[in-house]
């Protein structure tokens, strides 16, 4: 299963996402490419694999990529090994990916699990860029601008979760990737020996 988790910036996308890794395994993290430098604490292969532009344009030209998108002058893209590392392994796949990359995965992957991250309010949104003092008012405002569209794409996803209280929004996340994991068509290849057990009992009879 791949689950696509996207939102705009400050709604609390990453604090959700990293309980829902702690409390419930079987889940893998994709490590997206980039091209911009990193940041603070930020090291390579566990926030971003950082690449140079030229690599980041060779890897599209060889189809490497699952989704990519330009974002203010820098590459981010997701690698296909990833998904297929998942398929051959078993494991779920997560992807933090925002609204661009999300809408080619999303055609490519029309079952993946997806969703929408969202503040209670533009002046919520705010107050939490503000908040967090690691950007200049240049930046916040816009994230904000950026935000404004990025709502626009809430409708496409499977759900949409309103961050209000984020004890709340984590037990709504962690039950929706355990909802999607018991769905019958998840369970199919599993489902369907232990079903002729009973029909072939029944033909029997």
């Amino acid at each position: 299963m791949v689950i696509i988790v996207s939102a705009p910036s400050g709604s609390g996308k990453s604090t959700l996402v990293n309980a829902l890794m702690e409390q419930v395994p079987g889940i893998r993290f994709s490590v997206s490419y980039t091209t911009r430098t990193p940041r603070g604490a930020e090291r390579d292969g566990e926030s971003y694999h950082y690449i140079s532009r030229e690599e980041f344009e060779r890897r599209i030209d060889a189809g490497e990529f699952l989704e990519y998108a330009e974002v203010f002058g820098n590459y981010y893209g997701t690698h296909r090994s990833y998904v297929e590392a998942a398929a051959y392994s078993g494991y779920d796949l997560l992807l933090d990916i925002d609204v661009q990359g999300a809408a080619q995965v999303m055609d490519k992957l029309p079952d993946a699990v997806t969703v929408f991250i969202l503040a209670p309010s533009r002046e919520v949104l705010e107050k939490r860029l503000r908040k967090r003092s690691e950007d200049s008012e240049e930046t916040i405002q816009r994230r904000l601008r950026e935000a404004s569209q990025e709502v626009r794409f809430a409708e496409r996803y499977s759900y949409v979760l309103i961050n209000d209280d984020v004890a709340e929004s984590v037990q709504n996340l962690v039950s929706i990737v355990r909802a999607e994991r018991v769905k019958r068509e998840r369970l199919r290849e599993k489902l369907s020996p232990i079903l002729d057990t009973y029909l072939s009992q029944t033909a029997a009879g």
